[in-house]
């Protein structure tokens, strides 16, 4: 009778701690539902209508046209799907290049400041995180002003017998340009007279354009400090026995940066990774204050045209394909980034390879109890 009433009791309190979690998180969960939840709905039942951007979308005068919208961008042949195809093109040079820079510099900028004999840590710290609290749009003016013609950055290029491009009405992209170099003006048969999402595979792999190549540089000038405090975090938080130990066995610098500290990184190089390719692939603002896709739509990005599809061609069926496809595109990259980096099981074969180890030291041990006990035998 007493284990009843105490499994009764359990079971109602257990009733009342989640009826109270239920009604702490009911707020988040109602903001979330009206504020995300339901929009995000709303606008894939755009992405099926012909919704004109007038009244209801779920009025009567709204019909559903299926897959259309998103035929018209992936294989209509028209002037929808050769923007998307240059946009994805621009896009995916744009994430190739930010991502692995900006989390190579992050990573070298928080080894460098959390050294404890560099002096001043706490000056440096704020100075390459300024660039990160700093409105986007004003960082993209100046950049508009150091990149022109007659600009900084082409002054100091010219100092060293440079002449500096004019940076932001360039389209030529960066790989023909260094091909330019060595005499090749035009691409195989195979590649120019091919297409992809009605962009030639010789333009597919022509490079970001000068103009992209500018908000690449701008994108790692103003992220690198946002990672570099998370990298600084892991860095603090991991025990130093490992590293002395290595230190002991004559490893040298690199040896334990790249063996020791930077596997007890995953987590975090996983966090960086994820957040830098979100934010490439939704790059928005920046194309926006600045170039608005010019020039020659070098510089247009998926984001920037799904606003423009619907804001200003008012085509917000096709403008809200793109933001899905662009999800999908996201989505995808994070897990297969999951899949890099996962924790992998050592192979039976590098077992072989450390089992010496292992068993030369297990026998001190062995040996160490086995006298031990012989010890106490005797006594």
């Amino acid at each position: 009778m007493s284990q009843t009433t105490s499994r009764s009791r359990r079971s109602g309190i257990r009733r009342g701690e989640a009826a109270s979690g239920w009604l702490f998180t009911a707020p988040v969960i109602l903001l979330l539902g009206v504020f995300l939840v339901v929009p995000v709905l709303m606008a894939l039942w755009v992405s099926f209508s012909d919704w004109g951007g007038r009244g209801s979308p779920f009025s009567s005068g709204v019909h559903f046209v299926g897959f259309e919208n998103y035929q018209a961008i992936l294989s209509g042949g028209g002037l929808a799907e050769q923007d998307f195809g240059m946009s994805l093109k621009n896009n995916a040079w744009y994430v190739a290049l930010v991502v692995p820079i900006q989390t190579a510099v992050a990573l070298g900028l928080a080894v460098l400041v959390n050294r404890a004999i560099l002096r001043g840590r706490g000056f440096f710290r704020t100075a390459f995180y300024f660039p990160s609290v700093t409105s986007s749009v004003a960082i993209t003016v100046l950049w508009l002003f150091l990149f022109s013609t007659t600009g900084a950055v082409n002054k100091v290029l010219s100092w060293v017998g440079i002449n500096g491009p004019n940076w932001f009405n360039d389209p030529d992209g960066i790989v023909h340009n260094f091909l330019g170099l060595f005499g090749v003006k035009q691409g195989p048969s195979a590649l120019t007279q091919n297409t992809l999402l009605g962009v030639s595979w010789w333009d597919w792999l022509g490079g970001p354009s000068v103009a992209m190549s500018a908000f690449v540089i701008m994108a790692v000038f103003t992220t690198s400090g946002t990672f570099m405090l998370l990298f600084i975090a892991a860095l603090q938080n991991l025990g130093g026995d490992i590293t002395e130990a290595a230190m002991m066995d004559g490893a040298n610098g690199w040896q334990r940066f790249w063996r020791i500290t930077l596997p007890q990184l995953r987590p975090t190089l996983f966090t960086v990774l994820t957040l830098g390719l979100i934010g490439c692939w939704q790059v928005f603002d920046a194309i926006y204050t600045g170039t608005r896709g010019a020039p020659g739509k070098t510089t247009l990005t998926p984001a920037y045209l799904s606003y423009k599809s619907s804001f200003v061609d008012q085509d917000w069926g096709q403008g809200a394909a793109i933001a899905f496809i662009l999800f999908v595109i996201i989505v995808v990259f994070t897990i297969f980034q999951r899949w890099v980096l996962r924790e992998r099981t050592v192979s039976k074969r590098r077992m072989r390879l450390y089992q010496p180890a292992v068993t030369a030291a297990s026998q001190p041990a062995q040996s160490a109890d086995s006298s031990a006990d012989s010890r106490g035998v005797r006594r």
